[in-house]
């Protein structure tokens, strides 16, 4: 009888721990869950939180815990929103030389694997999960892109707005883009020919540089050590997005336009929208960069590129990317090259960012038919791959089959990989949506995505700080400043023999020519 009064109490007791064991069970399931989908913040593993074994490390948690929460401004909050916060504060954007931990992830050599990387599969197997060496691959030809913004001279008070303020010689090397091991070929430059009032021309001072013509882009191409790591001999062709104010006045026509004058006629006609058809093909003999279209220049640098190096027996692809309007520019213009110069042999493939649709159905199936392979990155909050017809042509696409075959309709093009900007841990949740559509964003997202189900990456490497170099979409605790990339001083500089601030005179190499769009020597290469 006395056994038995012993005994009860302890059954009770084993039976609560076996509970509690349970309930720290089922709490850590949903921790773990949390974890590993979103960036851990400042508790990085189950040992940190079960095996508390002394008074210093339960005040170090609470301390964790307090900092936590002064971030969050909600003391309220449940641990797993908690375990969303992102990792950086203030202090990790303070320079600290050589101990901060590099901006980019190793480059593996993809020789055996670059033909899956640019889409002979579609992309299969590839995109949920990303492949590592894919997205690295992506984000480089997205910061081709992007380097054309940052170099962009788009000073209204400048005599130079709407050039480049570097030579296509030190570009890559004013940006940090060496690392790549490309080199610029040829500048390309394009038109937005369209009768304007004066007030809306992008310069004050256009006179002295040129009233229509704005540099669009380059033509590049891997450098023999590159060529190695990546298995062929790759061209790139990087076009920008809408910057000046007559390439926006152009983005809002909707009308469509014939592209192929060799292709079918009547119903089957390739067509695109008008307005990335007049950039693209504008020209005139009353200027002096655009006597050639830009469709003329950037083909007849590919074409000579191509023709060097099929000569010297190597495999030779064209990766045509651009962001915005620019991804609209590279989808023509990879059709063209993969229709005109047969010596690529179905190498042409498009990475595209933030891209509207730019033809009708019969645009579509003919560059399906090219074997042109397209990834188009679009960000679920973005509005510009939505048009045009944001409304009509989803409907209309939905309906039933005989409508979804229109061949007056806009259509996509490739196989689309699709981001969500708030996966973001570092993005404010009220942040204006118009900013999705930045480049910047773009690469930063990417940088982060690994697959549909799972939160940003808990590695991701690319410089947080770059997606607010024109925008205001970082939270402010990390107290980077909103659109912080812009020149010194505005363009102005200290005289120091008599105190003066003046406009810097540029350097011959660097002033915009005719000449200067010509092709770079190959054997410099």
């Amino acid at each position: 009888m006395e056994n038995a009064l012993v005994k009860t109490p302890l059954r009770k007791l084993r039976r609560r721990r076996i509970k509690r064991v349970w309930r720290l069970k089922l709490a850590w399931k949903s921790i773990k869950t949390r974890v590993k989908s979103h960036l851990p913040g400042f508790l990085v593993t189950k040992k940190h939180l079960l095996h508390i074994k002394s008074r210093k490390e339960e005040q170090d948690l609470s301390q964790v815990a307090r900092r936590i929460c002064k971030i969050s401004n909600d003391s309220t909050k449940s641990l797993a929103f908690l375990l969303q916060l992102p990792k950086y504060s203030a202090a990790d954007f303070l320079d600290r030389g050589d101990l901060m931990t590099p901006a980019a992830s190793p480059r593996e050599n993809i020789s055996k694997m670059w033909r899956e990387l640019h889409g002979s599969n579609n992309w299969e197997n590839l995109l949920n999960p990303l492949h590592p060496w894919l997205r690295r691959e992506v984000t480089k030809y997205g910061e081709f892109v992007e380097s054309v913004y940052d170099s962009l001279d788009f000073d209204p008070l400048s005599e130079f707005c709407g050039s480049s303020r570097f030579n296509r010689n030190k570009l890559f090397e004013e940006l940090g883009l060496t690392k790549h091991g490309y080199k610029v070929t040829k500048f390309i430059y394009a038109m937005s020919h369209v009768d304007v009032p004066q007030w809306f021309l992008s310069s004050s001072m256009g006179e002295t540089w040129s009233k229509d013509s704005n540099w669009m882009g380059f033509v590049a191409v891997s450098g023999d050590r590159e060529s190695l790591r990546i298995g062929r001999r790759d061209i790139v062709v990087a076009w920008r997005g809408t910057v000046t104010p007559t390439e926006w006045f152009m983005d809002l026509r909707t009308s469509k336009e014939p592209f192929d004058c060799k292709e079918e006629h009547g119903k089957n006609v390739v067509k695109v929208q008008s307005g990335f058809f007049s950039i693209y093909n504008s020209k005139s003999e009353l200027t002096r960069y655009n006597k050639e279209s830009a469709s003329e220049q950037t083909m007849e640098e590919v074409k000579r590129l191509v023709n060097f190096f099929k000569d010297r027996g190597e495999v030779v692809s064209l990766t045509v990317t651009g962001h915005s309007l620019g991804g609209a520019l590279a989808l023509m213009n990879a059709y063209e090259a993969a229709r005109d110069v047969p010596g690529l042999s179905g190498n042409v493939s498009v990475f595209s960012f933030g891209a509207p649709r730019v033809g009708n159905l019969a645009f579509k199936e003919r560059l399906n038919s090219l074997g042109v392979k397209v990834l188009r990155v679009v960000n679920k909050q973005d509005i510009v791959p939505k048009l045009p017809g944001i409304v009509f042509n989803k409907v209309l696409n939905k309906i039933n089959p005989i409508t979804s075959r229109l061949n007056w309709v806009y259509r996509h093009v490739g196989t689309q990989l699709k981001l969500d900007v708030f996966s973001s841990p570092y993005v404010k949740r009220d942040s204006d949506l118009a900013r999705s559509h930045n480049l910047e964003v773009y690469l930063h997202v990417l940088d982060g995505f690994h697959s549909k189900k799972s939160g940003f990456r808990v590695n991701a490497r690319r410089d947080v700080a770059s997606v607010n170099k024109s925008t205001d979409m970082l939270l402010d605790h990390l107290r980077i400043p909103e659109c912080w990339y812009q020149v010194a001083h505005k363009g102005l500089i200290l005289n120091k023999q008599t105190g003066r601030w003046v406009k810097p005179v540029r350097a011959p190499e660097d002033i915009p020519s005719p000449l200067s769009t010509g092709s770079k020597p190959i054997y410099s290469l």
